[in-house]
Formats: structure tokens, sequence, C-alpha cells
């Protein structure tokens, strides 16, 4: 496919005629564009003729793809060194918000994943034909890209020459711009939107020579399959990888592109995130009754057979002995799957199953040996990762499940599963001991993909709640500059500076660990449960959506998912004292510590989740407490504060005192 529609320098646009320029567009249209869209065209070439009409040098394009969703910029001008970005709304009376952000994106977009304009001028312009033209107003949105700039038909040319007298940029290739390399991080949304559409993970995935290809791991299971298939095996494959590396992008892929039906072959992603199932499912409905016109209920439908809450594969399962439609089964956060005495206790409690006796790896294992001939498992395995009751045995389950009762199974493992966020206090040569266990390299996903700006997110994140303050220190200011991380003590400055920083589309939100409750006094209210869906994928102007910044995803609702930019607020149930964490759980009317090192691990856990959901940074609101509240006294909070300080993370704004 063609980046562009039409691509020609100025000076050929302007001596060929409007019937021809027309032609080349619509024959390099796949999708029998309606005539609405082709109406639009025929305006753009006859406004884009008269206001570049005394451009005698430069490049036009039309429809140029951002290869990331398949999204296309009506023109891009390029110029004097300098890049516009110009989307019609042909007929629009009025600037619409809507509008703005989307040519906003497309600036952004390029200037984050568009090797060959990181270093250059983006300039977004957004021409409502209707509308009544604004004053010329060139101002910066952030460096290298000026605020979106509003016009009707008549101020193009004008606003294109105010900028290039006020700019002066080195020309630059055109062809090799046109053809740059492209290396998007999608979000998990976007990114189950683009593969469920038939986009292939090299399309939606970073391929830079720092990170960790996904299309290697891609490869690595469909080769395990491929085998387990022509030779009747069953098989296990664990894939590791750091917080926001690409796992689930990775099994997600994987269920696409094992959905082989003609092959009487199913595939199928599993999770146990109740509140990532959801948004998924949603997401992946509302593009499909968007883009294809599909009855919300059938598109829903059709959603959940692709993606699925595990307690339902596994409740489908307890009443047969037959195997599943699905010989291929991905499960999300694997190492978060329970262990005997818990799903036992939760099979007789909540389903009236009193003979239960197995743990959640043995029972899903079982479930796949059921097939006569080969199955295979991809487990996704994250580290510090449990935040829930029963998820602390880790990977361990699965290896004893498999040794105890499957050890004809072949098992698939990457050199890093050995590592403690993943292994904890096991031996790993003891857990597969008597296994027939490969190791495969490219099992592992070393880079996280999520915060793009800055690989050592996560590792700051661990550093600082392991107390390892040297190693926070450097990794903070390697990267601050390009993902910011502040604090402050002042809510209302921390809801500001997100506001701040988000341009266009990108997304905000408050969070806060489900044990946070004292946070209430501040309007932060955790025990309020929010609409995951709606929360996660509504726009600016529902007051339920996270840019409303009244509601307050926890651990719980958000592990699995990503915001642009977040604010972490830190309460009482973790504090540090003497270089070291304490760990407190609020009941009743006073805190209470908690010693028991399941619950310590979860607590740590959570606010680990917590400090690695932004993408592009985040705020970290710590309060000043109350003196005259024995359950927010300034001690509780200082230690943190001070701690955080002293490994150097900057401050917003002046200590707010509550009243």
């Amino acid at each position: 496919m063609k980046r562009a529609y039409y691509s020609s320098s100025i000076n050929e646009f302007m001596h060929k005629s409007e019937y021809e320029i027309f032609g080349e567009i619509t024959s390099n249209d796949q999708f029998s564009t309606e005539d609405l869209q082709k109406n639009t065209w025929k305006k753009e070439i006859e406004i884009l003729k008269r206001e570049l009409a005394h451009f005698q040098e430069g490049h036009l394009l039309f429809e140029y793809t951002i290869p990331r969703i398949g999204n296309r910029i009506d023109n891009v001008v390029l110029y004097k060194g300098i890049v516009f970005l110009l989307e019609f709304k042909v007929g629009e009376n009025a600037y619409p918000s809507y509008a703005v952000d989307q040519v906003t994106d497309y600036a952004l977009d390029l200037n984050c994943f568009h090797k060959e304009s990181h270093n250059k001028l983006l300039v977004p312009i957004l021409i409502c034909t209707n509308a009544q033209n604004t004053q010329t107003d060139i101002s910066v949105m952030k460096e290298n890209i000026l605020n979106t700039y509003c016009c009707n038909e008549f101020g193009i040319g004008e606003y294109i020459k105010g900028v290039i007298y006020k700019y002066r940029r080195t020309d630059f290739d055109y062809h090799q711009w046109i053809n740059s390399i492209y290396m998007p991080t999608p979000t998990i949304i976007e990114a189950a939107q683009a593969l469920y559409m038939g986009h292939n993970v090299e399309d939606i995935s970073r391929n830079d020579a720092s990170a960790k290809n996904l299309n290697q791991t891609t490869k690595a299971i469909n080769e395990i399959i491929d085998y387990s298939k022509e030779n009747n095996k069953k098989s296990i494959c664990f894939i590791t990888g750091v917080p926001g590396a690409g796992k689930t992008l990775a099994g997600l892929n994987i269920a696409i592109e094992r959905q082989k039906v003609d092959e009487d072959e199913h595939a199928v992603f599993l999770s146990g995130n109740g509140p990532l199932v959801d948004v998924l499912q949603e997401a992946l409905c509302r593009d499909d009754v968007k883009r294809n016109g599909a009855k919300k209920a059938d598109a829903l439908r059709k959603a959940k057979e692709f993606i699925q809450i595990i307690h339902h594969f596994r409740d489908d399962a307890i009443s047969v002995n037959s195997p599943p439609v699905e010989r291929v089964t991905i499960f999300d956060e694997a190492q978060r799957a329970w262990d005997e005495p818990n799903l036992s206790d939760f099979m007789k409690r909540k389903k009236g199953v009193l003979d239960f006796n197995m743990s959640e790896p043995e029972f899903l294992i079982s479930i796949l040996n059921r097939h006569e001939g080969w199955a295979t498992i991809v487990c996704l395995i994250g580290g510090g990762q449990e935040i829930n009751k029963g998820e602390a045995a880790g990977i361990a389950g699965w290896f004893d499940s498999l040794k105890n009762n499957y050890p004809n199974w072949d098992v698939y493992i990457s050199d890093k599963i050995t590592d403690e966020e993943y292994a904890k206090d096991n031996d790993i040569s003891e857990m597969t001991k008597g296994l027939n266990v490969h190791i495969v390299e490219d099992l592992h996903l070393a880079v996280s993909l999520r915060s793009f700006r800055s690989e050592n997110v996560s590792a700051f994140v661990k550093a600082l709640l392991d107390v390892d303050k040297e190693t926070a220190r450097t990794l903070y200011h390697q990267f601050n500059n390009d993902y910011p991380i502040c604090i402050t003590r002042d809510l209302q400055k921390a809801k500001q500076w997100v506001k701040d920083k988000a341009k266009g589309t990108q997304r905000y939100g408050l969070t806060a660990s489900s044990g946070a409750k004292r946070l209430r006094k501040y309007g932060i209210w955790v025990q309020n449960k929010i609409d995951a869906p709606v929360w996660f994928l509504n726009d600016k102007d529902d007051v339920r959506s996270s840019f409303y910044l009244e509601e307050t995803a926890t651990e719980f609702d958000i592990q699995g998912l990503e915001l642009d930019w977040s604010i972490v607020c830190w309460d009482a149930n973790l504090r540090f004292n003497d270089n070291e964490f304490e760990y407190y759980n609020f009941t009743g009317t006073k805190w209470n510590n908690v010693r028991k090192e399941d619950n310590v691990l979860y607590l740590k856990n959570a606010y680990r989740v917590l400090l690695t959901r932004a993408r592009q940074g985040f705020i970290i609101f710590i309060p000043t407490g109350d003196e005259n509240d024995k359950t927010m006294l300034p001690d509780y909070y200082d230690g943190v504060y001070n701690y955080l300080k002293d490994i150097g993370i900057e401050e917003v704004g002046s200590p707010y005192n509550f009243v």
C-alpha cells in the first residue's frame, strides 16, 4: 500500500488538472470511498490550488497514512524544511474541539513515532471551510510542535507564509520523510483494535534496535504451536517480560493469528483481569460498530468470543468432560492464577462445587489436556504484579501441576524465568526437574514499551520500592527531561499539572491504591467502583471518564491498562520511616500493621502497578496530613515525601494544608 493516495511536488500539482489529480487519488483508494469523501477531495483540490498558487517549491500529499491504527492525514505540505499537517472539515462553520484534537494528535503521533519527524517543526492546521477566519496567532505547543491553528478555506496560504517567515528551517529530502520508518508504541486498546482489524504486529510495534521486536516472540510461539500440531504434542509456553513490555500485545497477536477456523483451529485470549477484559471487549465492539456499521449486540458477541474472562472459561468446563473448541489458549498474567486453597474455597462458596480440590493452573491444564492430539497453552508472566489474595505462589503452581499430573507436556521457558521477579524464592531447576523443558530466549520481552520515552521507568520504580536510593536517583536524572515525574502536596496543582501536560486526546486520570481509604478526605474515594470501559474510553465531556478527575481508578481497575499521564495519590497505607517502608491497612477507625508476608507483597505491588501505568509521565500527590485527625497525622505522610525528595524528584507547587 502506498503511504499516500497522491504525492507530487507543489509545482506539478499546480500544472495538473483537477480531474487528473482526483483520478489518481481515487485509484489509490482501496476502500471504495463514498461520494461524500469524493466530493471533499474535489473541494480540497480546488482550495489548495488557490492557496498554494504562489508556492513554487515544496511537496504535497493527500491522505498520508499513519500506520499505527490506519488513520490518514488529509494533506501534508512539506515546505521550506517545515511539515504542515492539514485537516479539512468541508462545510463546517465552527471549530469543533474533536477536530482540533484530531489534527493535534497527528502532530504528537508523528513527533513521537515517525523517525524523520523527530527533529522537524510540525504545524497542525484545522480548516473548517465555512467558519469565521481567526487572527494569525503563531504559538508553540511544545518543542518542535506549534499549537493547532484554525482557519477557513481562505486562511491557509497566509498562515503558512507567516510560519516560514518566523521559523527558518533547513530543507530536507521530502521522499525520505514520506517513506520514513514508523516506530509506534500503541496503547493496549489501540493495539487490540489494530490487530482485530487485520494489521500485523510489525505495523504497530517498535522495531528499532533498542527494543525486542514483538514479531520475534510471535514467531517463536507460532513455531512451537506448529511443531505441536504436526507432532500431536501438548505444549505450554511461558512468556516473561518487564511491566509494559508488550506481553499482552504478544498474547493478543497470537490469539488472532491462530484463529484458523477453516483448519478447525480456534484460539482465545483469557484474562482474570475483569476491567481489562471489559475495556478491550467494549473497545473492539465500539470500533466494529464505527468502522463496519455492525449492530452493537453482534459486535460485542464477536469480541467476547475472542477475549474472555478466565473465570467464565473455567466455569464452562466444570459441568462437562469434553474438550473446549479452542486448541490454543493464551492466559494473561498467568503468575496471578489462584492456588488450590483459594480456588477450592471460592468454588465451594460461590459455585457450590463441594469436591473441588485443584489449583487454577492444574484445572486449566486439565481442560486443554482433554483434547486428543495437540494443544498449546501460552502463559504470559509478569514480574511483581500479584495484587490479590491467593496469587503469591507465582509461577510455581504451574510447574507443580505439570510435574504432578502432566509430565509428558513439552515446556518452553525463557532464559530470564530464573530472575527473582518471576521465580520468587523458588529454584527453577528444582521446579522443572523431570519435565521436558526447552529454553527459548525469544520468549522474554526485556524492554518496556508503555513508557516509550524511557525504558528505565520500570527499573526506577523497582529501585524506589526496594529502597535502592542510589539506583533510583541515577535513573530518575537520566530520564526526567523526557519522562517527567513530579511530586506535590496540593491535589489541585496535581490536577492542573496533568491537564497542562496532556495534548490532543492524550488521556489522564486519578489513581490510588485500593487501601487508600483516608484520601476520601480529599475527594479521592477508592471504595467507589469505577465503570472501567466508561472511565478509559469515554470522551472529555463525560463526567464519568478519567478526564474529569473525579473518579479514582485503583490497582485492580488499571492493571494491564494505561494512561498517558496519571496522578498517583499516596496514602498512609504505605509509609516510610527509618529508611524502610511500613505497611498498613485501614479498618474501622484506625490503621493496623500489615505483617503477613503475602499481604505486604500485595500492597507493595499495588503501588508498583500504579507507578508503572503512565506512558508519558506522572505526578505523585502526598497529603500534608492533619494534626487534628489521628488517622491522618503529618508524620504518616512526611516520611514518604522526604524520601522522594531525597531521591531528587522535583516538587510542583507549595504545600497545601487541608482545611
